[in-house]
């Protein structure tokens, strides 16, 4: 066997090694919620991130040892790739096994002199395997009732442990279909057929069944969330149907999921189907191949550019005090650089801000942080970016900035989806929009901070609005675990001198928190802050954020729910509340 050719085998070793082990991390989700292990939930899900970076540094090794010299030698290199591709031909999942290769030639060539001859930017075989996805969902003809469709149905998808009651659930979906599906589908046409994914979707403390109605050319995607009461028991917590409330409960603002899929192409274009809307990147991440996610945002990002003539434009907003951002027109990604020098008073470095944002990637989202792609060494067409732009981009980080012949290289850039920053969205809303998007606002704080993540910089500017009305942080600099924070309440002036002091007369130290003035973050948009007040005045008290603490501290996971509490089923009386 030839030293190129053993070396190829190497990196493919590691690949099926790192495949194995995510699935196995992935198959102890099952007994994980049906033992309502939620810290053991939580702790699989980091440990399955940060497997992509151990087996990767782990080849490393063996490659290193395996070519020798030849290490950096981009013929070797090529023979390599040649010996890999002819390997992968054919294998179930080629293409995670490509970006694999890629993360192997990164890391020797610190992601610079990327090119298709020595490693997959684009694939000889194609972006997604060409997959039949029948065999991965299960199918129920609607025959009879569709009372007893759904019967079947959750007893097929069942766990050890029983459910609550039923019956209740199987009624409470019916009326949910008579209200709302009916009105829009034909469920009395012949053949009607529901198709669902024959595995369960595990996140944070719920277990979720996806699949579609179909009526000939017409389908209805649909979600069952799964969870549990304080006995054991299971429930189903209500019914999603459509392509964007499907489409949340796979946001970029959230957790992986875990789904035992053994060739995940298969799950990723059945859910595609379900979500045309969403990158199929997107999707990939979703289910926990963020890496791959990845290596397909840039294949289409690059086909975007070369499709298109607008130019790259500082983005709308405020600017920001450490991260520069810009986008395209025709674009609905933004890129955000770290500047060389912050504007007072940030105090931080550039490795302390990228902490930041590896924290946020390792952390439940929980619905309210954006998702980022992490480039080196990102090269664009220099004549892409406008004039403003290019003066913006040398004065602010002129030492991740370079220019050779029509590329413009930008050394290090993150990569998440467009939102309309918060304060531009409450300038042209309307009241009612006011209302929700600032019960938005609070929401996504309370949320993150039941998540153990405080936010630091509150201001609207540092906020966004998806499509769906949804509020998310994207600033994370400031970002700390909530349980380092010390809430404290302003100390009473003693004297007239202290009342009238321009500066705090009281010590604050690094971590010190004063919840009362967090109303500052509202100045210049009274109106938002009046609905604010009227809503969430409760962030303002030093004991909302202590009472969260000692939650977090006593080992509790929070419910978070990827849907409007609105449309959560009432089991009490067994209707939609």
């Amino acid at each position: 066997m030839e030293k190129h050719e053993r070396f190829a085998r190497t990196i493919l070793n590691g690949f099926e090694s790192y495949f194995a082990d995510f699935q196995n991390i992935t198959l102890a989700a099952k007994p994980r919620f049906e033992n309502s292990d939620w810290q053991g939930m939580h702790s699989a899900s980091t440990q399955r991130i940060d497997l992509y970076k151990k087996k990767t540094n782990k080849i490393y090794e063996y490659v290193e040892l395996i070519a020798g010299d030849q290490l950096r030698d981009f013929k070797f290199w090529r023979e390599a790739r040649e010996s890999y591709a002819r390997l992968i031909v054919g294998h179930n999942n080629f293409e995670i096994a490509e970006t694999f290769f890629n993360s192997v030639y990164c890391a020797v060539f610190k992601h610079r002199k990327i090119r298709d001859e020595h490693a997959f930017v684009f694939s000889p075989q194609a972006d997604i395997p060409p997959v039949d996805v029948n065999p991965v969902f299960k199918t129920y003809p609607l025959e009879g009732s569709l009372s007893s469709l759904l019967q079947q149905l959750l007893q097929d998808y069942r766990f050890s442990c029983p459910f609550e009651n039923l019956q209740r659930d199987i009624e409470s979906i019916i009326g949910v279909v008579e209200s709302y599906l009916l009105p829009r589908f034909n469920l009395a046409a012949t053949g009607v057929e529901v198709q669902v994914l024959e595995h369960h979707f595990f996140r944070n403390k719920g277990a979720y069944i996806v699949g579609r109605i179909v009526s000939g050319p017409d389908s209805m995607p649909f979600v069952f969330p799964l969870l549990k009461t304080e006995g054991g028991e299971i429930y189903v917590d209500t019914v999603l149907f459509g392509s964007d409330k499907v489409s949340v409960i796979f946001s970029f603002t959230r957790s992986y999921f875990m789904v035992d899929a053994t060739v995940p192409s298969q799950y990723i274009l059945f859910l595609q189907q379900l979500m045309p809307a969403k990158p199929i990147s997107e999707i990939y991440s979703s289910l926990g191949y963020n890496k791959h996610g990845k290596t397909y945002y840039y294949r289409c990002a690059y086909r975007h550019m070369k499709n298109t003539t607008d130019q790259f434009i500082i983005a709308p907003g405020i600017k920001g005090m450490v991260m520069c951002v810009f986008t395209l027109p025709s674009y609905d990604f933004v890129f955000k650089i770290i500047k060389d020098k912050f504007t007072p008073p940030k105090e931080m470095t550039r490795e302390q801000v990228k902490e930041k944002y590896r924290l946020v990637k390792r952390a439940d989202r929980v619905g309210r942080m954006a998702d980022t792609q992490e480039f080196t060494n990102l090269a664009f067409a220099r004549n892409r970016f406008s004039d403003e732009l290019i003066k913006e981009l040398h004065e602010v980080a002129p030492s991740l900035i370079e220019e050779h012949g029509t590329a413009l290289v930008v050394k290090h850039v993150y990569v998440e989806r467009r939102m309309t920053p918060l304060n531009l969205y409450l300038n042209d809303a309307t009241d009612e929009q006011v209302v929700a998007v600032m019960d938005e606002y609070g929401n996504a704080i309370k949320e993150l901070a039941s998540a153990n993540i405080f936010p630091g910089d509150m201001l609207l500017k540092n906020f966004g609005v998806t499509r769906h009305g949804r509020v998310v942080f994207y600033d994370y600099d400031e970002i700390v675990p909530l349980t380092e924070c010390n809430f404290r309440k302003i100390p009473e002036a003693r004297t007239e001198q202290e009342e009238m002091a321009s500066k705090p007369w009281y010590t604050v130290r690094a971590n010190d928190i004063f919840p009362e003035e967090f109303r500052l973050f509202f100045s210049g948009n009274q109106r938002a802050r009046k609905i604010f007040d009227q809503i969430h005045s409760e962030i303002y008290e030093v004991s909302f954020w202590t009472g969260l603490q000692d939650k977090i501290n006593a080992g509790h996971i929070e419910d978070f729910f990827p849907y409007r509490r609105k449309l959560r089923f009432n089991r009490d009386m067994s209707e939609v509340a």
